[in-house]
């Protein structure tokens, strides 16, 4: 049974996969490794907990609901708070006091962390319609209209770099999957963020000018403008809570295989192998380059490969592991399946040989035919035809005399 892994299908590569898969092993190591990881939820220091936060100002108009404290600094005007039908707060307003001033120096730090991460997909633009696991994206100009979705699970990580803008369409949406939490989304923003009427929006915005919420858009995150406004309108902003600590290393998705090579197989008997691996979201399998034995097949959502050989022989098959986010990493197996051993001669049989053999009293015996009468008629038979036969020459040669 062989096993190699690889991160890509190029000929050229797997001769240095092979010799990796060698090291590893005499190393001691499992399975190959593809996950990346970033630090964590992006700290935000004394900006955590506040769900509005200007530098120049903060204005509401209507019954905004603010899950969190409201801020400003280094400016000083903080309007339409005080009670319906004016905005409210959970919070406390903080107006250019030194929690304010640290919240506004702590977010400049986050501004600049969000900006410095490697992007894991880079070139977006639309995000309407997309489905997206843990990673950092960057675009120039970000838009979303539609619904985006992002997959992963409680401790998933999505950072998006927009270089310019970031603007939302009327009622769009973001779904988050599996478990994800909306605080682990952070938005950086170069210019200034829109988010237009209805828009069902998550994570923290991170805005170098100013922050814009249109009539009705709720907000699951907070709107942090790091030297602009935040202006807001009828919304609903709510702080996340129960967020893991900054600094934990969380996994963004690739995924890794974790399994071994299978055992062998054996034609006509029932075989079964699961290949595992990690990664969030889970991944998926598919075999990608040859082919399983011939009567076994692979379940492409938990990775079992099972089923009943019925072919002797060696099968090459590649199977690759996948979640949306790269790198993919494949495995790279050699499957004998040996033939099925000879049954064991049930108990009390006799050998073919001992029933081919004739008994010696003259029987056969698997049939039990006494051979010993046949014999004697046989042999007399023989004889009386020489005899006749010697006495019709003796005649001739007397009747020549």
């Amino acid at each position: 049974m062989k096993m190699h892994t690889s991160n890509s299908f190029r000929p050229g590569l797997l001769i240095v996969t092979i010799a990796l898969g060698g090291a590893i092993a005499l190393l001691g190591s499992g399975g190959a490794q593809a996950a990346t990881v970033i630090n964590g939820p992006i700290g935000l220091g004394n900006a955590t907990t506040f769900g509005v936060l200007g530098a120049s100002a903060v204005t509401n108009t209507g019954p905004s609901v603010i899950n969190g404290d409201v801020g400003v600094s280094p400016g000083t005007s903080i309007t339409g708070f005080g009670g319906p039908p004016a905005g409210t707060l959970t919070g406390t307003i903080h107006a250019t006091d030194t929690v304010a001033g640290q919240a506004q120096t702590d977010l400049t730090t986050a501004f600049n962390t969000a900006a410095g991460l490697t992007p894991t997909t880079s070139g977006l633009g639309e995000l309407g319609g997309k489905s997206l696991t843990p990673g950092v994206y960057s675009g120039g100009a970000l838009s979303l209209t539609g619904n985006l979705t992002l997959a992963g699970s409680a401790n998933s990580v999505w950072v998006f770099q927009a270089a310019s803008t970031l603007i939302t369409a009327s009622a769009s949406t973001i779904t988050m999957t599996g478990g994800a939490s909306s605080c682990n989304v952070f938005w950086k923003v170069g210019s200034s963020a829109t988010l237009a009427s209805s828009s069902a929006f998550v994570g923290t915005i991170m805005a170098s000018q100013s922050i814009t919420a249109v009539h009705g858009a709720t907000i699951a995150g907070r709107l942090l403008a790091d030297n602009g406004a935040v202006t807001l309108d009828d919304n609903v902003v709510t702080v996340p809570t129960g967020c893991a600590p900054p600094g934990s290393t969380v996994a963004t998705g690739g995924p890794a295989i974790t399994s071994g090579a299978p055992t062998g197989a054996t034609a006509g008997t029932p075989y079964s192998f699961t290949v595992t691996a990690t990664g969030t979201p889970a991944p998926t399998f598919a075999v990608t380059a040859g082919a399983l034995p011939a009567g076994l097949k692979l379940n492409t959502s938990t990775g079992l490969i099972s089923g009943t050989p019925t072919a002797v022989g060696s099968a090459n098959f590649t199977i690759t592991a996948s979640n949306g986010t790269l790198p993919n990493v494949s495995a790279i197996y050699t499957v004998d399946t040996a033939a099925a051993p000879a049954a064991p001669a049930p108990a009390g049989a006799v050998p073919v040989a001992a029933v081919a053999a004739p008994a010696a009293s003259g029987q056969l015996a698997d049939t039990g035919t006494n051979v010993v009468l046949p014999g004697i008629v046989g042999l007399s038979l023989v004889s009386l035809g020489a005899v006749l036969a010697f006495g019709r020459s003796r005649r001739r040669a007397l009747h020549r005399a």
